[in-house]
């Protein structure tokens, strides 16, 4: 009953097709008012049909002539009677059609309602599934959020971590310049002070072979001048002799200095030697700790001290 048709409409529409020479139907009615459900119909059809008598007779009634013959009364009843027959055998005919429709219609009707039930149920089930799968998306976003912030602190204490490396790497770059700053400057400090020992060391070996060199030459001297004394005083042997005696003992004594020279120059060629191997001791001198560069240096000076003093 989408438009609200009432009793009244169903009648008259029921009237207007039996003007026209048409029987009354669900169809013919719904057809000839545009809209109605078919139980709304059927149900004032089933009216106008119980009315219908009633109708007939009160036409009938104002359509009745007066002193009419009675054999004229006798055969408009037959045929009144004759009528209301034919109506009602209609009207039941009608009925019985309308009622296969009508059943029709609620066939059909209840098939929709159970086509409409049955997509009903897939769409309450499609809702479920969806209200389902929302929920599982939702638990799923949560992980994600919370797997997402998980990879951001991840990403921020990496990212902590890489600068503090960053950090490390350049003290350690800043140290190592440092320490290879230090490691030039013992170096060269090593380079110079094995150039100050090698020129010492040479000072020393040109020092010894100068007081051999002299010692050779007074010891020549000596001799020259013993053969001199010995040529000059041949006359006078006790003095020669003496002369002599004291010549050799010079002799001798320039023999020990000479030794001694030697001996010196000896120790010296060692030492020199014992040198040779010093840059390879002062390389891992420099590496120690700048704790023991004093007490290294107050070595050196007390070995080259005593060098001195064996020298001397």
């Amino acid at each position: 009953m989408a438009r609200g048709i009432t009793e009244q409409d169903v009648h008259s529409a029921a009237d207007e097709l039996v003007a026209v020479g048409e029987r009354p139907t669900i169809e013919r009615i719904r057809a000839h008012l545009g809209t109605g459900s078919p139980n709304t119909i059927t149900r004032w059809l089933d009216t106008w049909w119980q009315r219908l008598g009633d109708r007939l007779q009160a036409q009938q009634h104002r359509a009745a002539i007066p002193d009419a013959p009675e054999a004229v009364a006798a055969m408009a009843g037959e045929w009144w009677a004759l009528a209301l027959e034919h109506a009602r055998a209609a009207a039941h005919e009608s009925i019985a059609s309308d009622r296969v429709a009508l059943q029709t219609d609620r066939d059909a009707l209840q098939k929709e309602r159970e086509e409409f039930a049955a997509e009903a149920a897939a769409l309450h089930e499609q809702m479920e599934a969806a209200v389902q799968a929302e929920r599982l998306a939702s638990i799923q976003a949560a992980e994600l959020q919370r797997l997402a912030s998980q990879l951001e602190a991840q990403v921020e204490e990496m990212a902590r971590q890489r600068d503090a490396a960053l950090a490390r790497a350049s003290e350690s770059d800043a140290a190592r310049q440092a320490i290879d700053v230090r490691v030039q400057e013992l170096q060269d400090a090593a380079r110079s002070e094995r150039a100050s020992l090698a020129q010492h060391v040479q000072a020393v070996e040109d020092r010894a072979h100068a007081e051999i060199d002299r010692a050779r030459q007074e010891a020549k001297e000596l001799q020259s001048r013993l053969a001199a004394i010995t040529k000059e005083h041949a006359t006078t042997t006790k003095v020669l002799e003496e002369i002599a005696e004291q010549a050799k003992s010079k002799a001798a004594d320039a023999v020990r200095d000479a030794d001694a020279q030697r001996a010196r120059a000896d120790a010296l060629e060692a030492q020199l030697a014992k040198l040779q191997d010093l840059p390879a001791a002062l390389e891992a001198v420099w590496r120690r700790s700048e704790v023991h560069k004093p007490a290294r240096k107050a070595s050196t000076k007390k070995a080259r001290s005593a060098h001195l003093s064996t020298k001397r």
